[in-house]
């Protein structure tokens, strides 16, 4: 009987299926999209030969198989991961700088912190928030090693990270008044997000003001839960206390928001070269 070789990487995606009962939750687990997790549990169903799962309703279920394999999946991946760790984390003991704008720090980075834990126990991470022209000055003169942001930075290396939907939100005791001016909480420097809405609205010929301005992401959630006005943030930042608009104002539409890590490739150490390794899309 001849035997297969089983990919590390489908068996991780096939867990974090199992474990959501969707391609989709899954696809955000291993930051793949919806159509490469269906890819990959396609080429695995080959590889085993047998269907994994079946369809209820809009989730995926295990089939009998599916059930069998998910024991050795968890520990190969588990397996692969500590054997990873054991050869790599000797190595990292350089701490690793990564400045981030607050909107990547508020809705991105725990999720690649948590990774770099899992991978590097002992590392330390020194994380620096910041407005996007002190983190570009910042990469360039080495004060920090990684750098997450929106605001689009040309002369580093880099990676999409996430491309993200921006929608209109407001808190939930905000009632918007039809046909009269679009209160905006802005913020009071170089946003991508200001620039948005307002281009947006003034291509829609549509009246503003601003109602509220702040210098924190903090100001701009407290704005919103008072009921003040009305603003666009990628939909990571949406709580039980802010919703999305309802259609019916009739608000133009949004471009989406990009996260980028970046880097300079004749300044980064070894250790901020693992953890940029752990965030590289997979």
């Amino acid at each position: 009987m001849s035997v297969r070789n089983l990919d590390i990487g489908q068996l991780r995606t096939f867990v974090a299926v199992a474990e959501r009962e969707s391609f989709t939750n899954a696809a955000e687990k291993v930051f793949r999209t919806q159509a490469a997790v269906s890819q990959q549990m396609h080429k695995l169903e080959e590889v085993v030969g047998c269907a994994l799962f079946e369809r209820v309703g809009r989730n995926k279920r295990l089939t009998t198989e599916g059930m069998r394999l998910l024991e050795y999946a968890r520990r190969m991946v588990t397996l692969n991961d500590e054997a990873y760790r054991v050869i790599t984390t000797q190595e990292s003991r350089q701490s690793v700088k990564i400045g981030a704008c607050a909107d990547a720090v508020d809705t991105l980075l725990p999720t690649y912190l948590e990774i770099c834990a899992e991978n590097f126990p002992n590392l330390s991470i020194d994380i620096k928030v910041a407005q996007s022209r002190w983190l570009g000055a910042a990469l360039r003169k080495g004060d920090i090693d990684l750098m997450l942001d929106i605001v689009p930075h040309a002369d580093f290396e880099h990676l999409l990270l996430r491309t993200s939907p921006v929608a209109w939100i407001a808190g939930l005791r905000y009632r918007h008044q039809a046909g009269s001016s679009v209160p905006l909480i802005l913020m009071d420097n170089a946003c991508p997000f200001r620039d948005s809405m307002v281009q947006a609205l003034t291509d829609a010929d549509m009246a503003w003001h601003s109602a509220f301005q702040t210098s924190t992401l903090a100001g701009i959630r407290a704005a919103l839960r008072a009921g003040l006005g009305i603003t666009a943030r990628t939909v990571e930042m949406l709580a039980p206390d802010v919703r999305v608009l309802d259609t019916q104002v009739h608000l133009p539409a949004l471009p989406a928001m990009q996260f980028h890590l970046y880097w300079r490739n004749d300044a980064i150490n070894e250790s901020a070269a693992k953890v940029l390794h752990l965030m590289a899309p997979r």
